[in-house]
C-alpha cells in the first residue's frame, strides 16, 4: 500500500509527499526533523492521507498536486478534501430574515433611494 499524504504548518505552508510507510509514522519523521525538505517548518500536521495500490499511481497523483504551485487549483482541492461548500449552503436551523437596505440606499437624494 502506499499513500499520498500532505502536511501544513502554522505558518500556512503546504508539503505534498508519497510513502509506503504509514502516512502518520512519517509525519512523526518530518517533525524530527529527519526529513530536509521539511526540517526548517517544523511543526506540521497532517491533513490529508488517500492510499493506493502502487507507489506509481500515488507518484503520478503527486506530481499532478505539485504542478499546480500551491495555486488556485491546489487551494480547490484541499477545500474538496476538507469538506468545504465555500460558504453555498445554508447552515443547520437558519432563517432567512430577508434584507435591509444598506445605509447609502436609505440616503434621499436626487438619483434615487428611498424617499
Amino acid at each position: 500500500m502506499s499513500y499520498l499524504y500532505i502536511l501544513e504548518n502554522n505558518k500556512g505552508r503546504h508539503y505534498v509527499g508519497i510513502t509506503t510507510l504509514d502516512p502518520r509514522e512519517r509525519l512523526i519523521r518530518h517533525n524530527k526533523g529527519d526529513v530536509y525538505s521539511t526540517k526548517f517548518g517544523r511543526p506540521w500536521e497532517l491533513i490529508y492521507i488517500e492510499s493506493f495500490v502502487t507507489i506509481k499511481e500515488a507518484r503520478n497523483i503527486e506530481k499532478q498536486i505539485k504542478s499546480w504551485n500551491g495555486g488556485n487549483a491546489f487551494k480547490k482541492f484541499l477545500a474538496r478534501a476538507a469538506g468545504s461548500s465555500n460558504g453555498r449552503t445554508a447552515d443547520f436551523g437558519s432563517v432567512y430574515l430577508g434584507s435591509n437596505p444598506s445605509p447609502a440606499a436609505l440616503v434621499k437624494s436626487k438619483f434615487g433611494g428611498v424617499k
